[in-house]
């Protein structure tokens, strides 16, 4: 049975932590070939959905379903369809961009790792520095790399969270180029971010997490930190 899928459905998720309640009864829906926003502030929930998403989680009530089956249903081949960009890089500082990305490949069971390492080099613009050690990157370097490392195993489904975090704005604007390019392909992406300029200029769409709730949706991104801090007023969250 195939693990792919097109559609993403989030119903009514809950996530509880003790008494403290991240997330509460947010339902979701996501296709392919779109990029999705996830605004809010710190604490909203956003990170604790990403990772239920990406499976690292469990939800304390509600579902996930990829194409309409669960995780659960999927079982272990889901994984090998969705990529991660969390806070922490996952990348290995003491070896080489190189060693890296060659080192993932076979741990996500890609065939000819060598190569498929090499043009992930390439497509993050680091094939010149492919021999050097990753202590030594730039964050913009790092961030290229670990996008590229997320990428080996051509997932359906990409969840990056704050990836524009720390970039300068030649990086930004490649990472937003690298994310247009994915979306022509068919890749579904949810995007946790502060950055609500970078949000406009790359979301097809977004929603606003607050006190783990779901409190609007936003299907244009025009002028969406206006929108964005009208929403967060006092009094306008019931």
């Amino acid at each position: 049975m195939s693990a792919d899928f097109l559609e993403l459905s989030i119903r009514d998720l809950s996530r509880n932590f003790g008494r403290r309640r991240a997330l509460s009864r947010v339902s979701l829906d996501c296709r392919a070939g779109e990029i999705v926003g996830l605004l809010g502030p710190n604490g909203a929930g956003k990170s604790t959905l990403l990772g239920i998403i990406s499976t690292l989680a469990a939800p304390s009530s509600g579902a996930v379903l990829y194409g309409g089956r669960s995780a659960k249903e999927l079982g272990a081949p889901l994984r090998s369809r969705i990529g991660v960009l969390s806070h922490d890089l996952h990348l290995y500082s003491e070896l080489t961009a190189l060693e890296n990305l060659i080192f993932f490949s076979r741990l996500y069971g890609v065939a000819n790792p060598q190569t498929v390492a090499t043009q992930a080099l390439q497509r993050a613009r680091l094939d010149e520095r492919g021999g050097d050690i990753v202590s030594g990157f730039s964050r913009g370097m790092r961030q290229r790399l670990a996008l590229e490392r997320a990428l080996l195993h051509t997932p359906r489904l990409l969840l990056l969270d704050e990836p524009f975090t720390g970039l300068d704005d030649a990086s930004t604007m490649a990472l937003i180029e690298r994310l247009r390019e994915l979306r022509s392909t068919g890749c579904i992406m949810l995007v946790a971010t502060h950055d609500l300029d970078v949000g406009e200029a790359v979301l097809d769409r977004a929603v606003i997490l607050h006190d783990g709730r779901l409190i609007a949706s936003e299907p244009d991104v025009r002028g969406l930190r206006k929108r964005y801090q009208d929403r967060l007023q006092p009094g306008s969250v019931s």
